[in-house]
């Protein structure tokens, strides 16, 4: 009975085992596939999921997680033949378990092959400079080609992100020395071009400044010659109505001699008190002149009314 009793215990135990065996318990941020007799048949989710003992078992455990997968430094050969050391990272989750656990081997070395292989292929096209100002280029060619080639393995790739691109030190110090000379000659060029753009300047300057000058002087003729012409025109003015006066008799012919000793005596003073007259030369017809301008003279006296003249 005791046996009976133990035997019974023991098959009660191994099938409490089996039951306990085909509970699994998934944690979240996995997914776990089912494979039954070696083949895979369906997945198991976050939480508690049953098994048949003995016929299924779990198979891959697949992290469903965005994951980062880390892309080791490589040399690599731009086309105009500078080598480089590139590094960098890669962004990417499993969207189907399914074919993450049995399309490719090993994900990750897939991963790390599929993006140095096609690192290689994309820096090699372009030259040193452009290598080392397009990041972002060569960022979006590869997520491109490299998201192209994971999908069908049921993986989605986010984003990709090279780290580092970096020439040699001898060619990084060639570089150096070549900005370096870059820059100066830009300075040297704008110095240059600011002198070039101040000589304009100046050279615009005096330029108004003559065209002012000119303007003025233009301007200062002109009213001369305005002053001029309306002095003539007094002149003329006044030699008619001399010659008019002289038509009208004895008085009229001695205005007229006033007149002319008048502008005689003008003429002798401006010619005296020239600056660049040093000896002043006295015609000998002065004298009749003189006379002539006393008559005129003494006739104005005669002809003033009585009572004109003062104390």
């Amino acid at each position: 009975m005791n046996a009976f009793i133990l035997i019974w215990l023991l098959v009660l135990l191994v099938v409490v085992l089996a039951l306990l065996s085909g509970v699994k318990t998934v944690p979240q941020g996995q997914i776990w596939t089912v494979e039954r007799f070696g083949a895979f048949v369906r997945l198991m989710h976050p939480g508690l999921n049953l098994l048949l003992p003995g016929i299924d078992r779990v198979g891959r455990k697949m992290n469903v997680q965005e994951q980062v997968h880390e892309i080791p430094e490589q040399s690599v050969i731009t086309r105009d033949n500078a080598t480089v050391a590139v590094d960098g990272i890669i962004y990417y989750r499993v969207m189907d378990p399914g074919k993450a656990a049995y399309q490719v081997q090993n994900l990750s070395l897939a991963l790390s092959m599929l993006a140095t292989t096609n690192i290689r292929a994309v820096i090699g096209d372009m030259e040193l400079d452009a290598t080392l100002s397009s990041r972002e280029r060569i960022n979006s060619a590869l997520l491109r080609i490299i998201d192209g080639a994971t999908e069908p393995w049921g993986v989605k790739v986010s984003r990709v992100e090279i780290r580092k691109i970096e020439p040699p030190a001898n060619l990084t110090l060639a570089m150096n020395l070549q900005m370096t000379a870059e820059r100066e000659r830009r300075a040297v060029v704008a110095k240059a071009e600011g002198e070039r753009e101040a000589q304009i300047k100046r050279a615009e300057g005096a330029k108004q400044a003559l065209i002012l000058a000119a303007e003025g002087r233009q301007q200062a003729a002109n009213r001369d010659g305005e002053a001029r012409e309306r002095l003539a025109q007094a002149e003329a003015v006044a030699t008619r109505v001399v010659a008019e006066a002289a038509m009208t008799g004895t008085t009229g012919e001695t205005a007229l001699r006033y007149f002319i000793a008048d502008r005689y005596v003008r003429a002798f003073q401006a010619l005296a008190a020239s600056p660049t007259s040093r000896v002043v030369v006295v015609p000998m017809e002065s004298a009749g002149l003189a006379g002539g301008i006393a008559q005129a003279l003494e006739l104005l006296r005669g002809a003033a009314p009585p009572g004109g003249g003062g104390g």
